[in-house]
């Protein structure tokens, strides 16, 4: 289970109609790359074959198979500061992160 904060249901219904995706969500990836081994990727995309769809007030995550061994039990929330802004994810599968934090060992 991924869970979706309001915020960030918010912050994904705005981005997928910017876009013009009405079928389409946030899709988050969990690939290789970093100075730890693993970090995030997202886009906005469509659902596929065999992927993972989370939603909450109608705004979709989606997920594909392998990205949610690692992301399962994670929260996605949005702040929006003043110095920075963009998506956050909460994952309890994360054991050490990197110096600059972009990067994760599960």
């Amino acid at each position: 289970m991924i869970s979706i904060t309001e915020d960030a249901a918010r912050k994904i219904h705005a981005l997928v109609a910017e876009k013009g995706l009405a079928d389409g969500g946030l899709r988050v990836k969990v690939v290789g790359g970093g100075c730890s081994g693993l970090t995030y990727k997202m886009d906005l995309d469509l659902a596929r074959d065999g992927d993972r769809i989370f939603e909450r007030d109608g705004a979709k995550l989606v997920v594909d198979r392998k990205s949610f061994l690692y992301l399962n039990g994670t929260e996605l929330d949005y702040q929006d500061e003043l110095m920075s802004s963009g998506f956050n994810l909460r994952n309890p599968n994360v054991k050490r992160t990197c110096g600059c934090g972009s990067s994760f060992v599960v």
